[in-house]
């Protein structure tokens, strides 16, 4: 209840992790909790918002507050239009901002969010004002926090195998970050190959970085539902379409 404390009492075993979400009006956040004991839990609400007035619930993990779903804008947070370029051809020799969806099917935005090259994250507007994109550092941050790279993934993922490919090992989603199988949008077309423009949905997530490993490469993290928890880095083409989770700032 707005200007009112709402309590709402919940028995639980030690070791249980809960997932609490609290709702006002167009905000939500979501904590994850492990207790040890009876403890009240207060939830700060914080607006975040982009360019196509989508809401994101707020996500804590640690001291930190993270958008808790796949960023899906098609406009930057001043309302200029990102280009939506569907042509593989085109898409690979881009050297500005672009978006698309998996397999260019705007049903895929609804629950996998937009993918982007990384030219889109170099204007510096592309998440919520006051929600900056996860430097590599910010990136290891969390990982670190959550246990390490052969574990963090399985934190990370969704649970079971509604989104995920099975076997989905090791996902408990016990941070509450819910990652999803987003799948990836490669930079090069090779129809020699019979190698698809788009992969990997339901068997991966695919996240960017911030910061450039070199002139045509950006770094990128990677979970996938045959890994048992792991997390995978390397750099890879600033041409590549990967989803995007955002960062507040502190």
């Amino acid at each position: 209840m707005k200007g009112a404390k709402g309590f709402v009492d919940m028995d639980f075993t030690e070791g249980d992790r809960l997932k609490l979400t609290g709702i006002s009006g167009i905000y939500s956040t979501v904590i994850a909790y492990i207790p040890t004991s009876s403890k009240d839990i207060a939830f700060n609400f914080i607006a975040c918002t982009d360019g196509d007035n989508n809401n994101y619930p707020v996500l804590k993990i640690g001291t930190q507050a993270w958008t808790a779903e796949n960023l899906k804008t098609t406009k930057y947070n001043d309302k200029t239009e990102i280009s939506n370029v569907s042509d593989p051809s085109a898409w690979s020799s881009l050297t500005s901002p672009a978006y698309c969806w998996y397999n260019n099917d705007p049903a895929n935005k609804i629950i996998y969010g937009v993918l982007y090259n990384w030219y889109t994250f170099s204007k510096g507007h592309l998440c919520p004002t006051g929600w900056p994109l996860l430097s590599s550092s910010e990136w290891t941050a969390l990982i670190t926090f959550l246990g390490s790279e052969t574990v963090a993934g399985g934190h990370l993922k969704e649970t079971g195998i509604t989104q995920w490919t099975a076997p989905n090992p090791s996902a408990d989603n016990s941070s509450c970050c819910t990652a999803l199988p987003s799948g990836v949008r490669y930079d090069t077309y090779l129809p020699v190959f019979n190698m698809s423009v788009f992969d990997f949905l339901n068997t991966s997530a695919w996240f960017t970085a911030s910061d450039e490993a070199s002139s045509s490469s950006a770094y990128w993290l990677s979970l996938y539902s045959t890994n048992s928890g792991s997390v995978l880095r390397n750099s890879f083409s600033k041409n590549t379409g990967f989803s995007v989770h955002c960062l507040k700032d502190q």
